[in-house]
């Protein structure tokens, strides 16, 4: 198999635009939330892709999955958030399940990074 980069894992390359559209929409909360909420969220996308390229660095396919589940629940923690930002109504319940739908892909194409890791970590 020919070398892969992290960027050009697809869960990688979901992380980063979820992390993208995030980070447009904190820019609308208020200002009193700038190192609170909208800080939360922006570190918890960050933290996703993060995890997937430092994972991706290492050696083991057991290192490399660890890595990826750290991922996950930074998809949990963002969402979270989100319904966070929901509840104290800086977003509206359309963008919330909007969020929600992204989240939901980016963690199926994890979850099915995580099971090819888990398959190639057998193979050894």
């Amino acid at each position: 198999m020919a070398y892969q980069s992290f960027e050009d894992l697809e869960a990688w390359k979901r992380a980063r635009a979820l992390k993208k559209e995030v980070s447009d929409l904190v820019k609308h909360f208020p200002e009193e939330e700038k190192y609170r909420l909208a800080d939360q969220l922006k570190r918890s996308t960050r933290s996703i892709g993060t995890q997937i390229s430092e994972g991706h660095g290492r050696q083991t396919y057991p290192d490399r999955i660890r890595f990826c589940i750290i991922a996950r629940g930074s998809l949990s923690e963002t969402l979270n958030h989100l319904i966070d930002s929901f509840d104290e109504g800086f977003i509206t319940e359309d963008q919330l399940q909007m969020f929600r739908n992204k989240i939901t892909e980016v963690e199926k194409v994890l979850n099915g990074y995580i099971t090819w890791l888990q398959k190639k970590s057998k193979e050894q």
